[in-house]
């Protein structure tokens, strides 16, 4: 067993349909903090079956909720996960022996994430295996402000495993739907702060190239059909980042 402390950390809300599955495979953390954003649905119950101290937060975006999740924790050592994301047995065997060491060569450890969509395992591309630190000692590691698309800022040697874990990232076309909205008003709003414009001429661009660049160079057209509705989903939620933040600065 390992020897270095690990606190798995989860932000949450509405998670019922996914929180068990990746709870079930970190029964062998030390600690489980959740940090919840007010779920209406089971998600802090299910949680609480296994063990997790939950706290509240209201969501301000996912870079300020995880730096409060990070500040939870009792452990310095974090292995931050999301809710719809799933550790493999090889991984937790990989971790535990890494962790069974007297002393850690490192402060930081790559991860590899395997992309899960529409419940098909992406085998080609740059999504069957996206290197992302995930196990992290807290004081030589942070969580970057932003509202989305938030980064574990570490500078120094990382480790990595060789395994991966799998996230699960939708399971209908309206779940799709719903995290585009979701993700585009975030961003949006992260460029408002920032000042950022857009004018027509470049935006009649951006579903094309972000389109081509998924699904041709990037090879999701080799994941078959699922490949093709993550790449629309990439090119759809490119251009309405940006309707989103001309909305908002016609208003301001």
């Amino acid at each position: 067993m390992h020897q270095h402390k690990i606190s798995a950390a989860i932000i949450t809300f509405n998670e019922e349909a996914n929180i068990a599955r990746t709870l079930e495979k970190l029964t062998w953390c030390d600690e489980i903090i959740i940090v919840d954003s007010h779920s209406t649905d089971k998600t802090v119950e299910i949680c609480k079956e296994y063990g997790a101290t939950v706290y509240f937060k209201e969501f301000n975006g996912y870079g300020e909720q995880k730096k409060f999740l990070v500040d939870h924790c009792s452990f310095n050592w974090i292995l931050s996960l999301d809710a719809d994301e799933v550790l493999t047995d090889d991984l937790i065997n990989e971790i535990q022996q890494e962790f069974s060491k007297d002393i850690l060569p490192y402060y930081a450890y790559v991860l590899n994430r395997k992309h899960v969509y529409l419940g098909k395992v992406f085998k080609y591309g740059y999504l069957k295996s996206e290197p992302i630190i995930r196990l992290f000692h807290k004081k030589h590691a942070h969580f970057t402000n932003r509202k989305v698309h938030e980064t574990v800022m570490y500078h120094g040697k990382k480790g990595r495993f060789k395994n991966y874990f799998l996230h699960y990232t939708v399971n209908s076309i309206e779940q799709i739907s719903l995290k585009k909205n979701r993700y585009a008003s975030l961003v949006s709003s992260e460029y408002f702060e920032q000042k950022k414009k857009i004018n027509l001429l470049s935006l009649l661009f951006k579903y094309p190239v972000a389109f081509l660049k998924e699904y041709i160079f990037r090879r999701n057209f080799l994941n078959g059909y699922e490949g093709y509705v993550w790449s629309v989903y990439i090119a759809e939620y490119t251009v309405l980042k940006y309707l989103k933040l001309r909305e908002k600065n016609k208003s301001a």
